[in-house]
């Protein structure tokens, strides 16, 4: 018995990283998808990798951040599967690093269209569907970027900040439901949003120094950020609602400090 038997399931961002690494976990564990990317090349490459592996899901070429495209993948769920029961807005996009006084509006924009309003959209068209059947999960990727300065551009931080709240005033919007709202917060995984920094590091030679600003000294995986998206959809997290969980080596839990000497 998988963890998510019976389920049907919508993962935005799938088409590589994170997205997918969640996408084949979700399949293996049960779960019919509807995986979604504004890469559609790459979520029908993630739907193939499911499908070979004996897995059931369809792929969308869709922007998170546009409300009709939202209600297509929401509407293409409930056609195909005859319901839903989970949601794991993932999709993101980073922005860069661009110094702060040289931000225009539109980059502002575009980054919180992709990483807030996209979150928000999902759960304004999803949670409905999961409030008619009195049960639902739906999983929001923030960052601990939202958490910490630091981690990440101003417009990025900002948004991520912001899909922490959505998912704390989501779940109390949703009170009485039995549908659940929760955030990931990952640390620095290798994923192709942060490809760059893995690739510039290999470059150097310094890629043993890749997360040394943990306490478990080492950059993430996707698999393990998925992990924490299976439990938090499956009903193993039953009573788990309103929250923001790092899952980031145990970067958010202290301060920057020099390695003891033994």
């Amino acid at each position: 018995m998988g963890r998510l038997d019976g389920k049907v399931a919508i993962i935005t961002g799938a088409a590589s990283g994170i997205g997918r690494a969640s996408s084949i976990l979700f399949a293996r564990e049960g779960a019919r998808l509807v995986v979604v990317d504004k890469n559609a090349e790459g979520a029908g490459e993630t739907a193939k990798i499911i499908a070979k592996n004996g897995g059931t899901a369809q792929s969308m070429g869709a922007d998170v951040g546009r409300e009709d495209d939202v209600k297509a993948y929401v509407n293409q769920a409930l056609k195909s599967f005859g319901g839903l029961d989970i949601v794991y807005a993932n999709a993101g996009v980073s922005g860069g690093l661009v110094p702060l006084f040289e931000q225009t509006v539109e980059q502002w924009q575009q980054i919180l269209q992709t990483n807030l309003l996209g979150p928000f959209l999902a759960i304004r068209h999803a949670a409905p569907h999961m409030v008619e059947k009195g049960r639902g999960s739906i999983v929001l990727t923030a960052s601990v970027a939202g958490l910490r300065a630091n981690a990440g551009g101003a417009p990025y931080s900002a948004s991520k900040a912001g899909v922490i709240s959505l998912a704390q005033t989501a779940a109390t919007a949703l009170l009485g439901t039995g549908v659940r709202v929760n955030a990931i917060c990952p640390g620095l995984i290798e994923t192709g949003m942060t490809q760059s920094i893995f690739e510039r590091a290999r470059e150097r030679g310094t890629q043993d120094k890749i997360g040394q600003l943990n306490p478990l000294q080492r950059a993430g995986r996707p698999e393990e950020i998925a992990a924490m998206a299976l439990f938090l959809a499956s009903d193993d997290s039953s009573y788990v609602n309103g929250h923001a969980f790092p899952v980031d080596g145990g970067l958010a839990s202290t301060l920057p400090f020099v390695r003891p000497i033994r």
